[in-house]
């Protein structure tokens, strides 16, 4: 009993000094990947935010993003801010965190893109804002960019992140994606070019709608792909899914993606794609 009682003692001990541990270490100084469990220095990270063990892109701002994607960007309704149609309790603090955090008023930006001299409408969702989610101004934000797409003859570049529809703006919130997709078929219905990459989480009632409807559909590695999440699912089935059933590299084995492609080829790869199917049609 004395000899459990001092094991005991003896694991405790190593709990308390690896807490201590854990406290001396700075936050933010070092990130695991969700997907190998590489431990990397987050100075290490090269711009592209990539894992060098498996490519696995972290999660980035839409601004971080632009800065290696295109040649220059005019943004569009930068002004547009969401509001609280429910008048859901703390939902504005929350907006002012997500907008301070990310630093765009929604969780979408958008614009007018260049890149090789090739013009093109892009659209980036953020998830630092709210994780991604898909709210009333979301959008419109999106069904403007397809809108004017269409008018001045565009091809549309959309890089989707999101945890699906944003919940406290109800019913206001998932009316957006039949809006949005209304917006995207006129786009294809005028023989203009849509490109979608999927991002690291592409979920819910985006992954429903607008994501899904694209000409040419990438992804980056081993992003998560799909509708509800694992928990959910489990609940529902009552048995346990595999773990990289949502991973992009397995999306594609059914035939829902037609490429993975690395953060470090995304420019070129786009490029390439705006430059021989601007003006693609089925």
């Amino acid at each position: 009993m004395k000899l459990f009682q001092h094991k005991n003692t003896l694991t405790e001990n190593h709990i308390k000094a690896d807490k201590a541990a854990d406290d001396k270490v700075p936050d933010g100084l070092i990130k695991r990947c969700p997907k190998c469990g590489e431990e990397i220095f987050a100075d290490k990270l090269d711009e592209y935010a990539i894992c060098p063990s498996c490519d696995y892109g972290f999660r980035i701002s839409a601004k971080k993003r632009l800065t290696w994607l295109v040649d220059n960007l005019d943004e569009w309704d930068a002004e547009i801010c969401p509001s609280n149609p429910l008048d859901f309790p703390n939902y504005e603090e929350k907006i002012q965190k997500a907008q301070k955090i990310s630093g765009i008023n929604e969780s979408v930006l958008t614009g007018l893109a260049t890149i090789a001299n090739i013009k093109f409408a892009l659209g980036i969702m953020d998830p630092n804002f709210i994780m991604g989610s898909l709210g009333q101004m979301t959008g419109e934000k999106l069904t403007r960019l397809f809108e004017r797409a269409t008018e001045q003859h565009l091809p549309v570049v959309l890089f989707t992140a999101s945890g699906g529809a944003r919940m406290q703006e109800g019913i206001c919130s998932l009316v957006q994606m039949a809006k949005v997709s209304n917006s995207v078929a006129r786009h294809n219905q005028a023989g203009l070019l849509y490109i979608t990459v999927l991002t690291d989480p592409t979920t819910g009632g985006v992954t429903a709608s607008f994501a899904s409807q694209a000409d040419i559909t990438l992804a980056e590695p081993h992003a998560m792909v799909g509708f509800a999440g694992r928990r959910v699912i489990e609940q529902t089935i009552h048995e346990k899914i595999r773990p990289d059933l949502q991973d992009a590299e397995n999306v594609l084995k059914h035939g829902f993606i037609d490429q993975i492609i690395k953060r470090q080829d995304e420019k070129a790869t786009l490029t390439w794609l705006l430059r021989n199917g601007g003006e693609y049609h089925e």
